[in-house]
């Protein structure tokens, strides 16, 4: 009873000191909508972690309320539009919502659409959203203004100027998150316009604190620092030594050669050699095992603290999803004439995964070419379509006149297309028959996923003999 008793009391206690973000507001146009906000899981693999939503009521209005220990940066992307801005713990915030426009057709199957990217405004708002606001707003004013004098006649005077006028509105306030952002925008200008080698700039991310790592100035100059600095720099007369070290799991070299020739100290070492790995794994410069094992391995464990070992692992699980041999997410959807179907089903027979858009021309001419796939490996092949979601009797038209074949699944949420992170369309991968990957990006049907499975079923085959 007494311990009841104290449970009770600390939970009062706690609740008592409990203050919520709350987020309100209306916006007519947004009535019935529902808008998720993210935050990333790290700045090295930048995953989406759905933090809160915003749901409208018929009026357009809404309110929620988050519970945040920090000041954390959130981003949504709604129609054409990528909104930004920091939550902090306590507050009450009214973001302001633009005129919702939803993606034009054209705009839906661009791949390379990129949405319009802004600071919300915050009503009534004087603190850390309104200077950064600001800030970005005369920063954007002024490097525009001087685009050719900063970056291609590399002026000093001109950069000084910038600096001046920047410096002169917004000294340093005292806000830790905003001077952090100041400094590394400014940071970044700097090593921009100077061409500076990235080794010169990297001192100042020492003096950033973990808690802003996930902040959109610390990400852009930190990627600026070491986007792909190890595949470059094992091109160097050190590059022998970075080779050896990663093939021999050698953390202490590494993380001495990344300490002396960026000049950073503390935590910030640890996260630079995750991102130099991560970026390495896709280079094909080194072995992709060697990196896998180098960050599991218990060496790289022991230096880590509790906020490394996560973006650890956050990383080594990025790198190994749809890595060959591993298991396929498992897909169940209605096909297309509303039947329950999953894809994890053993036919004795080699998966064909193809996501596709039907009414994108370029998927239709890919998947006319699939009755030719069937009749020639029919026997060792099952084709199965995750269709993203379009007018169902207009697909279902198509699919028919063309005489498809396969598994016909209708991804009406678009909860795999997301969940295997597909770009663009088509997208292949081929399974085994236990929904292992075989390729984790297969070719598309007339791009010789015909000779690639025909090289690869005759080995196949092969060898099963033999064995």
């Amino acid at each position: 009873m007494n311990k009841l008793c104290i449970l009770i009391i600390s939970f009062l206690l706690l609740g008592k000191f409990a203050y919520p973000t709350i987020l309100e507001g209306q916006n007519e146009g947004y009535a019935f909508k529902e808008i998720v906000f993210y935050t990333y899981s790290d700045p090295v693999t930048k995953a989406k972690e759905g933090l809160f939503s915003i749901k409208f009521d018929g009026e357009g209005k809404f309110r929620t309320e988050v519970e945040v220990t920090k000041p954390t940066f959130v981003f949504s992307e709604f129609g054409v539009y990528r909104g930004e801005f920091f939550i902090e713990p306590g507050k009450t915030i009214q973001p302001v919502f633009p005129t919702f426009r939803e993606k034009s057709f054209a705009e839906q199957k661009n791949p390379f659409f990129e949405p319009v990217t802004f600071w919300f405004k915050l009503q009534g708002d004087n603190g850390l959203n309104q200077q950064i606001s600001s800030f970005e707003n005369l920063f954007n004013q002024l490097t525009d203004k001087y685009f050719n004098q900063l970056y291609f006649k590399q002026s000093q005077e001109i950069y000084d100027s910038v600096l001046f006028f920047v410096n002169k509105d917004f000294t340093q306030t005292g806000n830790s998150v905003f001077d952090g952002h100041k400094n590394l925008k400014l940071s970044f200008l700097e090593s921009e316009v100077f061409r500076q080698n990235p080794e010169d700039g990297a001192a100042i991310l020492s003096s950033v604190p973990a808690d802003s790592w996930e902040s959109p100035a610390f990400i852009s100059y930190f990627e600026r620092i070491f986007t792909n600095r190890l595949s470059f720099d094992a091109k160097t007369e050190k590059g022998a030594a970075i080779h050896k070290a990663i093939a021999q799991t050698d953390v202490g070299y590494l993380s001495g050669f990344v300490k002396d020739k960026y000049k950073l100290t503390g935590d910030i070492v640890k996260l630079a050699i995750i991102k130099m790995l991560h970026d390495a794994y896709y280079s094909g410069t080194f072995s992709q095992q060697a990196i896998l094992r180098f960050l599991q391995s218990g060496d790289w464990q022991n230096i880590s603290g509790k906020r490394i070992t996560q973006i650890t692992q956050n990383t080594v699980k990025k790198l190994s999803f749809l890595r060959q041999g591993t298991k396929a997410p498992e897909i169940c959807l209605k096909d297309i004439n509303g039947n329950d179907e999953c894809t994890s089903v053993n036919n004795g027979k080699f998966k064909y995964l193809v996501f596709a858009d039907a009414e994108m021309v370029v998927c239709r001419e890919h998947l006319k070419y699939l009755p030719k796939i069937e009749g020639r490996f029919q026997q060792h092949l099952e084709i199965v379509l995750v269709m993203r979601k379009t007018d169902i009797i207009e697909m279902k038209m198509f699919l028919d006149k063309n005489q498809i074949p396969g598994m016909q699944l209708v991804d009406e949420k678009g909860e795999y297309i997301q969940k295997y992170q597909v770009k663009t369309f088509p997208a292949c991968l081929l399974l085994d028959e236990n929904n292992n990957i075989v390729f984790g990006h297969a070719k598309a049907p007339l791009d010789g996923f015909e000779q690639q499975f025909g090289m690869f079923i005759r080995n196949e085959l092969f060898q099963r003999q033999r064995r």
